[in-house]
Order: C-alpha cells, then sequence, then structure tokens
C-alpha cells in the first residue's frame, strides 16, 4: 500500500505532547481507594480520549460503584485535584525535538505555517528575499531569507486538539505557550462541532473543516496515544501514528499505520517529509 501525502499534521495533546496522563491515573487511584478498589490500565485505555462525562460513566460502571459514586461527583473530585497538579506538567520525550525542528519562522499571517525542517548553504533565492514575513507562494519547497542563512522549507499544516475544555487547556499550557504558538488551530472536547467523543470522527472532521482550502482526510497524519483516539481517527479517514504507553495492552495497537515508542521515533521521511535536522 502507497504511503499518502501528507500535508496536515494533526496532534493530540495529553499523553502525546503533555505529560498529563500520569496525573489521570494518580487522581484516579486517590478517588477509588476508599472503596477499597483498584485503578488498571484495562479500565484507563477504556476511559482514554473520551469526553470527560463518558469516561466518568465508564469509571463508576467498571469499577462497580453505580449508586454510589454518580459520574457528576467522580468529575467534581477529579477536577478538584487535577486543578492542583496541571501547572506542573511537561513536555514527552521528542516534543522538546519536534518543536525545535519545526519552528514557524513565516506565513502565520497566510493561514499557514512554514516550517524550519533543516538549514542549508544555498546560492542566492531569485524568488524569495526579505525577512521572515515574507513568504513565497511558489513550488514547495521553496527558499527564504532569514538573517542572513537561508533554509530548506517544506509547508504543512500543523494542528493541535484535545479532548479537556478551556480550564484545563490554560492550566496545562500555560508554560508552554511557544510550543502552542506553533499550531495552526485548536479544537477542545467542549467545541460545538464536536457532538460525540472518541471514537467518534467528529473532533479530526471538526479540525479537517477550519483548515483552508479543500483538504482531503486522506492528507492528513494524527498522532496519538489513546485507543480510542487511533479509532478516531482512522473512522475520519486519516492516517495514524500512535504513541502508545509501554503498558498498554498490544491489542489496542493493532489499528495505527504506524506505532513507535515516544516522539523521539519519528522519522518524518517514512511519510514523505523531509528529515529533522541533526
Amino acid at each position: 500500500m502507497a504511503t499518502p501525502t501528507i500535508t496536515h499534521v494533526i496532534f493530540d495533546m495529553d499523553g502525546l505532547l503533555l505529560d498529563t496522563e500520569g496525573f489521570y491515573t494518580l487522581v484516579q487511584e486517590k478517588i477509588l481507594e476508599p472503596y477499597g478498589k483498584k485503578f488498571d490500565w484495562e479500565l484507563k485505555a477504556q476511559m482514554m480520549g473520551r469526553k470527560a462525562i463518558e469516561s466518568a460513566r465508564i469509571f463508576v460502571e467498571a469499577s462497580g460503584l453505580t449508586g454510589v459514586l454518580s459520574p457528576e461527583e467522580f468529575l467534581d473530585e477529579r477536577e478538584r485535584m487535577l486543578q492542583e497538579l496541571f501547572p506542573s506538567c511537561t513536555l514527552l520525550p521528542g516534543t522538546v525535538l519536534c518543536s525545535r525542528n519545526y519552528e514557524v519562522v513565516s506565513g502565520a499571517g497566510k493561514g499557514f505555517c512554514a516550517l524550519q525542517i533543516r538549514s542549508r548553504t544555498l546560492g542566492e533565492p531569485s524568488s524569495c528575499k526579505g525577512d521572515t514575513d515574507v513568504c513565497c507562494d511558489g513550488v514547495i519547497p521553496f527558499s527564504l531569507s532569514f538573517y542572513g542563512t537561508y533554509y530548506f522549507l517544506f509547508i504543512f499544516y500543523l494542528f493541535c486538539l484535545f479532548s479537556s475544555h478551556q480550564r484545563h487547556f490554560s492550566l496545562k499550557t500555560q508554560n508552554h505557550g511557544k510550543l502552542f504558538s506553533l499550531m495552526h488551530h485548536v479544537v477542545k472536547g467542549d467545541d460545538p462541532e464536536v457532538k460525540q467523543g472518541k471514537p467518534s470522527p467528529d473532533v479530526f472532521l471538526a479540525a479537517l473543516r477550519r483548515f483552508e482550502g479543500n483538504v482531503d482526510a486522506s492528507n492528513c497524519l494524527v498522532f496519538e496515544d489513546a485507543p480510542t483516539g487511533v479509532a478516531a481517527a482512522k473512522n475520519a479517514g486519516m492516517s495514524v501514528v500512535m504513541v502508545p504507553d509501554e503498558r498498554l495492552d498490544l491489542s489496542y495497537r493493532k489499528q495505527a499505520d504506524q506505532v513507535i515508542s515516544s516522539l523521539l521515533e519519528f522519522q518524518p521521511e517514512y511519510w514523505g517529509l523531509p528529515p529533522f535536522e541533526d
């Protein structure tokens, strides 16, 4: 099967770019302790990537707490503890690498991101001169003058999605503004266009509609860590690179087009994209 032409890249956030999944595990373990229950990875796999209320219902039912703890009570208790933890979240391995290689250098005002892939020594470019606010509308790749150094560029769109609502997003990203400034747009779990949570394709289709032009789903590459997220992306007709937690059962990885243990292992050239800088 031929590798599709990738023009747009979509990142999940929790457990993929930001190390927040451990917070969810810790908090949910604490909630179950008074009831003499254990939180395991089988239950976590069912909850990951879903809307909060959907995850809460699964949690309560699977833990045998129906009639004892309501989904709403679970969410209230979890919310209180998570708000204290989120501001301390860190970037996962490889995220810094991606943000360093994919630094926006121009084009933001035109609705796309021109991303630096690798520097090269080039002759004086005839089609593109000036500062980083200048962008050529020619054939990809193209050259751009950047403080006296010319860069080999490849244009594609970046997008970030997450199941959190605005309050959680602000807490999680308050120390990572530079990374999220690279994103063309974001879609939150409480977005009105997202009627159903993962594995429904709603969130990915909402993302697709917000890109400029008539973008085909087959040209989108999704990075996900959650089984439901992988299923949602595939249901949307997109390709998926899965970066699962090592504790996740192997059976949950079968639907992904590619599985890597961390973003550090990602090789853009596998998908027809220029390689990272050394």
